[in-house]
């Protein structure tokens, strides 16, 4: 794999947000960036008039030569690669992401991302990737402009979902090496419901069960925090452990985030995407970049 973080663009001013930000990232991880337009084998995605091969090339690569002017200009000792590929969104961007430290694509939220409609491509990429991928929201002022440079932004806490019942060393290294990164603090976000049998807030048994189980859970998500808390010590991590459904809390908890990080099951399946419920309402509704992490189960 190579020292490389990759961007999926179209040229709009949603993917350029995306090329800004994995530029800076870029420059931080001391990495190259590769600027990839991808071109849709379909012959009807992109325009009702049909393209000549040679007016395909120059729109093609138009797009990124385009946005890496503007990425050169900014970060002048970025090493900056373009490139664009004529085929299955999908499979061009996973196989880019096997090949990257990184996948960033822009996202529209509620809806879009990198212009093409979530629960398509974007969430066949962000269930199907090998390696993370960061979707990053677009500016909301002007959806039509080209896009530039963002003004700088505080680093933002970077929140964490944490799951106890699978493998969750491989989005808690994620999360706290880039709060390492970016001087920013981790907030580890477990959500847990009480069993329904035992009726939690209804009889004096069943509420100190419920706190049996939220004290067994704090316990629980404490011990899987505390070799990263050793091995990252400049970063302050705290930990938020509550009754409620998980992507409800863990939306809550993003608002003001400067990164939200969730796991997905790295398992491969001939039956269609899998990125989990938590997974897909924090792409929907956080308005902070989020990074889907693939992992082992445990």
């Amino acid at each position: 794999m190579s020292r490389t973080l990759t961007v999926g663009l179209d040229g709009s001013a949603v993917s350029m947000a995306a090329v800004h930000w994995a530029a800076a990232e870029a420059s931080r991880r001391g990495t190259g960036l590769r600027l990839l337009h991808v071109w849709d084998i379909r012959p009807d995605v992109h325009s009702p008039l049909a393209l000549t091969p040679a007016e395909q090339d120059r729109r093609s690569d138009w797009i990124p030569r385009r946005a890496a002017d503007q990425v050169r200009a900014a970060h002048p000792a970025l090493e900056v690669a373009t490139s664009y590929v004529c085929g299955d969104p999908v499979e061009v961007l996973c196989e880019a992401a096997a090949e990257s430290e990184l996948l960033v694509i822009g996202s529209r939220g509620l809806g879009t991302v990198a212009g093409y409609v979530l629960g398509s491509v974007s969430l066949a990429v962000a269930a199907h990737a090998p390696r993370p991928v960061v979707f990053v929201r677009g500016p909301k002022e002007d959806p039509g402009s080209p896009g530039g440079p963002a003004a700088p932004q505080p680093p933002g806490t970077v929140v964490v979902g944490v799951d106890l019942t699978s493998g969750s060393d491989a989005v808690l290294a994620f999360a706290l090496a880039h709060a390492d990164r970016h001087g920013a603090a981790v907030r580890a976000v477990h959500s847990w419901s009480p069993p329904p049998f035992h009726g939690a807030e209804s009889t004096p048994a069943g509420h100190d069960l419920t706190a049996e189980v939220a004290a067994a859970k704090e316990a629980a998500l404490a011990e899987v925090l505390e070799p990263w808390r050793r091995k990252f010590p400049a970063v302050p991590v705290t930990a938020q452990c509550s009754l409620g459904r998980p992507a409800h809390e863990l939306v809550d908890a993003a608002q003001d985030a400067g990164l939200v990080v969730v796991g997905r099951s790295a398992r491969r399946s001939p039956l269609g995407a899998h990125l989990g419920a938590v997974a897909h309402a924090v792409l929907h509704h956080c308005l902070a970049p989020v990074a889907v992490v693939p992992h082992a189960d445990v």
